[in-house]
């Protein structure tokens, strides 16, 4: 049987190694069928929802791209506000009423767990599309597709995770894919916004080399890949707090000048202050390349989840 037919993507844990290489393997085949005709109808006749309680670009779009690029439909719920969300029905009714319409859910949504109490609702596979600062499975699986693409292996990677690590849902589920591979991670942040010590001591159980420090030169400088994240102004329930940390990692073309090497630079975007536009033209600058490497990702784990790749 297919590894992902019929499942939920809810948890970075959820993949073997052998698992994040069938997707890699499969984004890259559809890139490359991209590149020959715009569309495929791989899933033609299955409808995606889509269902986001939490702002969203990229992930959102990416999504509906890549279910449209495999000739299938996408449906979403619109506004919470428009919906029967505002009336009090609970997420749970809300996934099962959208069972009813659709093949596939995509859920982000601003509670921790969110994401399985969706899923156990429901017969059809849910994709966890973030669940407050809890996981972001399929930024994941796509920054690990545009590391391989910009250094050319996973093998003996040291990178360096910079911003907030405390709420960042996209590194949390990161750093259990890089876990696979034996990367050696860096983790910098302000004390404040430290990474979760169950998620560093996993880490370090499965013997996986973590340096944490507040020195960004220092553990660049000793990385190929450096992964910037914003300090979210929206995940602090004291602004006195965002105040006193925001702005604490700032890249900008003095610092690569001072690096005097090659870095690739990736970010789940969107960014704030801690890239600076004249970053945008460095040639390891990889996150436009990364944003677009969603919709390969992302056609995978649908094809997948459907048993068709």
């Amino acid at each position: 049987m297919p590894i992902l037919k019929g499942k939920d993507i809810l948890h970075g844990n959820q993949f073997t190694k052998k698992d994040v290489e069938t997707i890699l393997k499969v984004a890259s085949e559809f890139e490359k069928e991209l590149k020959k005709k715009d569309s495929l109808s791989l899933l033609k006749g299955k409808i995606l929802a889509t269902l986001f309680f939490e702002p969203s670009t990229r992930t959102r779009l990416s999504f509906e791209a890549a279910m449209q690029r495999l000739g299938g439909g996408v449906i979403s719920m619109g506004s919470v506000e428009s919906s029967s969300v505002a009336k009090g029905e609970t997420l749970a009714d809300t996934a099962r009423t959208v069972a009813q319409y659709a093949d596939v859910i995509v859920l982000r949504h601003p509670r921790l767990g969110s994401a399985k109490e969706a899923a156990d609702a429901v017969p059809i596979p849910v994709i966890n599309a973030g669940d407050g600062a809890g996981q972001h499975p399929t930024q994941a699986l796509l920054d690990v597709y545009t590391i391989l693409k910009e250094v050319g292996s996973l093998k003996d990677l040291t990178i360096s995770l910079v911003g907030d690590l405390k709420y960042g849902r996209t590194v949390h589920a990161l750093v259990e894919l890089l876990s696979l591979f034996n990367a050696r991670i860096y983790l910098v942040s302000p004390n404040l916004l430290r990474m979760p010590e169950e998620i560093v001591s996993g880490l370090k159980g499965k013997g996986i080399e973590v340096i944490e420090t507040e020195d960004m030169a220092e553990a660049v400088k000793a990385s190929s890949v450096l992964y910037m994240t914003r300090i979210q102004k929206e995940r602090f329930t004291d602004l006195s707090e965002y105040e006193r940390v925001k702005g604490s990692f700032i890249l900008n073309e003095a610092f690569l000048n001072n690096l005097k090497k090659k870095i690739i630079i990736l970010h789940p975007l969107p960014r704030v202050d801690e890239i600076h536009t004249d970053v945008d033209a460095y040639p390891g600058a990889a996150y436009f390349r990364q944003m677009r490497n969603g919709v390969f990702v992302r056609m995978a784990l649908l094809a997948m989840v459907f048993g068709k790749r």
